[in-house]
């Protein structure tokens, strides 16, 4: 099963019923983007990455009462061919003195002539950061690689960083195997039941510590790692959700804003009831672009057109509702399975021919690959699940947003779903129940971000991007002062690394040279 997904070097994707930005998937390969549009560049951007040198740099002014965190040195030890750390940061910001959490830390060493440290994040909520590290020749040109220490870190609460623990392996499987849009009083029940279970194993497993898992604390701890790392100002590379993480870095510490790319991006403004409209548009958009390439290659297995197509998927989910397939494992394969397989290889088109083999199965009343592919999408290998991102994502989404409504609201709010997704609106539509009843409240205080006085940022859209739809790119690159748009006209999530040399070789002019692209740049 898994020379199925040869190609594939990274698939983070996230629970979408959590009604959330979904993490960064990254391939290899010719995305059929052989666009080597013209290059044109406007302006440099000041040098702000750090020569080696025998004298510690000067960071930067140090927020008050955190000084001791600010002066911490990494103490790098060897993990294979990386190297690995931590950095020690305070719970509560306000409590200074108080607990203490350590941050797990991944650097991939620069392969050549070095200028400085790239802060990296894929994507999430809820993805370790470490893994981008780890797999740094997959996700980053060798260009970069040249050039940078690639640093992955595990955001606070992720990964080996403290991580929130709420749910045993069972009650993840019972989780995502449950029906994403009920269909009767009793699934409804289910789902309440799932969501209470949800909160009062937080509660119990991680207490006071999911209290601290926001974005803009992330943020906080990587001005704390800017400064360990020695460098005056942040080099950052942010995909999808990281885009948000930049974004709010760049709010609270514009000064210290270096080279920063965000790519995949959100829009910072969306409440969470926006943001999941936008995103149900995006994957429906992506279906149908997937539909539209099988129609058009001739003798599509779907239907003659992607209306047929659409029909077949659909009636395919009603039919794994009513009685689940059998798989090559002890579990069947449920409708909830059969979503997050289906969803997950839109990630990219060059995994279009994955979601062909397991939909021909799936017809044929076989589950199995549609239920690897959602085994992949929860992390989970071998029978339990290798991390927690499943878990952290509700938890920080809703500390950003704590906005709910009932169950019994949900059906208030099908029609403007189906509208922006006729396949996939009801279920995005019952992800707005997510964070009903969460017992947690962030103590730091809401923010609007534009991030006035940062330098260049540099925004990634993917015109047909089914996680983060392109408008957010633009809406946040409008909304950053600094922000300049760079379009990919394509499929999949993200642009960075994925065959199209216009995008690749403007990241590159940008980080490694300083070389600002023109705002509004075409690939």
């Amino acid at each position: 099963m898994k020379k199925l997904i040869v190609a594939i070097i990274v698939i983070w994707a996230l629970v979408i019923a959590a009604g959330a930005t979904v993490a960064v998937v990254l391939v290899t390969g010719d995305d059929n983007d052989d666009s080597s549009a013209d290059q044109d560049s406007t302006s440099e951007a000041p040098s702000d990455t750090q020569s080696e040198s025998s004298t510690p740099p000067d960071t930067g002014e140090v927020p008050a009462g955190l000084e001791s965190f600010y002066g911490q040195q990494i103490a790098w030890e060897s993990c294979g061919s990386n190297q690995c750390g931590t950095l020690e940061v305070p719970v509560d910001y306000a409590e200074p003195t108080g607990e203490t959490i350590d941050i797990a830390l991944e650097m991939a060493p620069a392969t050549g002539d070095r200028i400085g440290s790239l802060v990296v994040n894929p994507g999430g909520p809820g993805a370790p950061g470490t893994s981008t590290a780890e797999e740094a020749d997959g996700y980053f040109g060798q260009e970069l690689r040249a050039r940078y220490d690639i640093v992955g870190f595990d955001p606070r609460g992720t990964g080996d960083s403290s991580p929130v623990d709420c749910l045993t392996d069972a009650d993840l499987d019972a989780y995502i195997a449950a029906d994403p849009d009920p269909d009767d009083r009793r699934e409804e029940r289910d789902v309440v039941a799932h969501q209470e279970e949800f909160w009062s194993g937080c509660e119990e497993k991680t207490g006071d510590l999911a209290a601290h898992v926001s974005t803009i604390e992330v943020a906080r701890d990587m001005d704390v790692l800017r400064a360990a790392l020695g460098e005056q100002k942040l080099p950052y590379f942010g995909f999808s959700y990281g885009t948000r993480l930049g974004a709010t870095y760049a709010e609270i510490f514009p000064a210290n804003v270096g080279r920063f790319v965000l790519d995949g991006a959100v829009d910072p403004s969306l409440p969470t009831l926006e943001g999941s409209l936008s995103q149900a548009e995006g994957f429906e958009t992506a279906l149908r672009a997937y539909l539209e390439d099988c129609v058009d290659g001739g003798d599509c297995f779907l239907g003659d057109t992607v209306d047929e197509g659409l029909q077949t998927i659909d009636d395919l989910l009603a039919d794994i509702d009513a009685e689940p397939l059998p798989t090559n494992e002890e579990r069947d394969l449920t409708v909830g399975n059969a979503f997050y397989g289906l969803v997950l290889p839109l990630y990219s088109k060059d995994n279009w021919s994955i979601l062909d083999t397991a939909l021909e199965e799936a017809l044929a009343g076989d589950g199995s690959t549609l239920l690897f592919l959602s085994d992949f999408y929860g992390s989970r290998e071998n029978g339990e699940y290798v991390d927690n991102s499943l878990e952290a994502i509700s938890v920080i989404n809703c500390l950003d947003d704590p906005w709910s409504i009932s169950a019994e609201e949900v059906p208030d709010y099908f029609d403007e779903f189906e509208e922006a997704s006729p396949t996939f609106g009801r279920v995005f539509a019952w992800s707005l129940v997510t964070c009903h009843g969460t017992p947690f409240e962030t103590t730091e205080p809401a923010i609007e971000i534009d991030g006035s006085g940062a330098a260049p940022i540099v925004v990634i859209g993917t015109t047909r991007d089914p996680a983060t739809p392109y408008q957010e790119a633009v809406a946040m690159a409008e909304q950053l002062e600094s922000g300049v748009l760079l379009s990919r006209d394509g499929d999949g999530h993200t642009a960075y690394n994925r065959g199209n040399a216009c995008i690749d070789d403007a990241v590159h002019a940008y980080l490694i040279d300083g070389t600002v692209p023109a705002d509004g740049k075409e690939c």
